[in-house]
């Protein structure tokens, strides 16, 4: 994969940036790259297209990031992604945050995962993983016995353990910090005309009409998260997209300073992630977890367990997939998520102090990412599913780079 090189902005061109935009009614306004949507994938794609040497501008709705981009674990998964390319991306992906980090400050901490095997099924998933897959082995995934598990991970129940998978390309980011701290970093140091709170109401490129007055651009990108039904309509349709509704949770920051380590997951994840899905042993594994855990099958449940910076832990989730959801959240959903943790972690105060719902765009039918070119000018990015964290950045770079 060629990456874009960055060249600096000129200044004499570079659009006016940030707060201190003046809007109102004037002529049109011009940049190279329009991106629209604030959350990671619209950031990622303005980062690309900034590097690039572009004059970009970026539009978002709300007046700071809601949506998916800040209701999840901040995960950057690499070890959970589809073999071959989308592994590489989500690589790609993981460097960038941490040049990233590097640059701003912004935490970002290399932690690692560990996912952990207490009955002979998952310990079989995981060894015929480790051993058919050469591109984590060579990226330091290996199997690790149930006591260096243990040394690594504090909150590593030990009773009945019988092995666990290390991986170290997992890093941690706090997405309500790091969304708004990458885009300050483009706004500061790539000239983004940053624009939260502007609705693009309309795009017959190379114009687009918003609420902050008429654009050209050469080139937009449309991502619009869930909101399906603003600009062009007709490609979710035919999309096969829908939104899937999570619910997850979070404890207060834990005492005396504890730090989780590495983050960790059981059993379940092994049945959700795409990685695992060549692995013969997974069959007996999925029927013995829909015999033994059907609501947990029937919720989506497997169960993640992540730290913030201050101390925090973040615990989920639950995938309910249909067009529209309701607003509420179940608790004997919370409940089900909470008593799996129990099966593989324990923590020294877990007590929840938050519980949230998210919802972001899906394809169910294998594909990781929608994009579509609805008008010469225009690309549509969406449907990358609960995965945005994780493959953003490297998606954006092979996207610009057509």
């Amino acid at each position: 994969m060629t990456h874009p090189t960055h060249r600096t902005p000129d200044p004499t061109t570079a659009p006016t940036i940030g707060p201190t935009t003046v809007r109102g009614a004037g002529p049109v306004r011009a940049a190279d790259t329009a991106v629209v949507g604030g959350g990671i994938v619209g950031l990622a794609h303005a980062l690309a297209a900034a590097r690039r040497g572009d004059r970009v501008v970026l539009f978002e709705r709300d007046t700071y990031a809601v949506g998916a981009s800040i209701r999840n674990f901040g995960m950057i998964w690499a070890v959970g992604q589809q073999r071959g390319a989308v592994y590489q991306r989500a690589l790609r992906s993981r460097e960038i945050w941490l040049e990233l980090s590097a640059k701003t400050g912004m935490w970002a901490e290399p932690a690692g995962s560990l996912h952990l095997a207490h009955r002979p099924d998952e310990l079989a998933v995981l060894e015929e993983f480790v051993a058919t897959t050469p591109a984590a082995r060579e990226h330091g995934t290996t199997m690790i016995t149930a006591a260096e598990a243990a040394r690594r991970g504090p909150a590593v129940r030990a009773e009945g353990l019988l092995g666990a998978m290390w991986s170290p390309t997992e890093v941690n980011v706090d997405p309500r910090r790091a969304v708004p701290a990458v885009a300050a970093h483009l706004a500061e140091e790539y000239g983004v005309d940053v624009r939260f709170g502007t609705t693009v109401r309309g795009i017959a490129a190379p114009r687009l009409s918003t609420t902050d007055g008429e654009w050209r651009a050469d080139r937009i990108v449309v991502c619009s998260g869930n909101d399906f039904a603003t600009l062009y309509p007709e490609v979710f349709r035919e999309s096969g997209l829908v939104r899937c509704k999570l619910q997850m949770l979070r404890t207060g920051a834990q005492p005396d300073g504890w730090r989780l380590g590495p983050m960790l997951c059981g059993g379940l994840t092994l049945l959700h992630y795409a990685a695992f899905e060549d692995c013969t042993a997974r069959a007996a594994l999925d029927a013995r977890m829909r015999a033994e855990l059907p609501f947990h099958r029937e919720h989506g449940i497997h169960v993640l367990l992540s730290q913030t910076a201050d101390g925090r832990l973040t615990i989920g989730d639950s995938h309910a997939y249909a067009a529209t959801h309701d607003p509420f959240a179940s608790e004997e959903v919370n409940q089900a998520i909470l008593g799996s943790l129990r099966e593989f972690a324990r923590i020294p105060d877990p007590r929840i102090t938050e519980r949230w719902t998210g919802c972001y765009p899906s394809l169910r039918d294998g594909r990781t990412e929608l994009v579509a070119d609805p008008e010469p000018g225009v690309t549509v990015v969406n449907g990358v599913g609960g995965a945005g964290m994780t493959l953003s950045f490297g998606l954006a770079e092979e996207v610009l780079g057509r």
